[in-house]
């Protein structure tokens, strides 16, 4: 029975999230159909302009997994595991975002476009 109260407190913060985005999602539809009876039109959302998203998530995202798997690095030497430099399963929870940042900057580097300079 004890085990219950976290469980049902777990699926009720879930809950909670979803309820929230749903209803963020009701008050938008909401506000452009307001906005549509009135013969206005909802202004269009600008993506950032420049691109660098996903330069600055990835770099964020690389340094959160970067210090992550420094943090956990020891563990391999604390309880003794007999993989090479320590490594072991504990360690993908730092590597996988480390990767996913990466991915991320590679993204922006690849997918940048280059503008001509101009030649006085």
């Amino acid at each position: 029975m004890d085990s219950l109260i976290p469980c049902f407190g777990g699926l009720g913060f879930v809950f909670l999230v979803f309820a929230f985005i749903l209803a963020m999602r009701f008050m938008s539809y909401q506000e452009t159909l307001k906005l549509a009876e009135k013969g206005l039109v909802r202004p269009a959302r600008s993506s950032g302009g420049n691109g660098k998203g996903a330069l600055i998530w990835g770099i964020i995202i690389t340094a959160v997994g970067l210090a992550t798997t420094i943090g956990l690095f020891p563990l391999g030497f604390m309880i003794g595991s007999n993989a090479p430099l320590g490594f072991g399963p504990w360690m993908l929870a730092g590597l996988v975002p480390m990767f996913f940042g990466i991915a991320l900057i590679l993204i922006y580097v690849l997918t940048r476009e280059t503008k001509p300079k101009n030649e006085e």
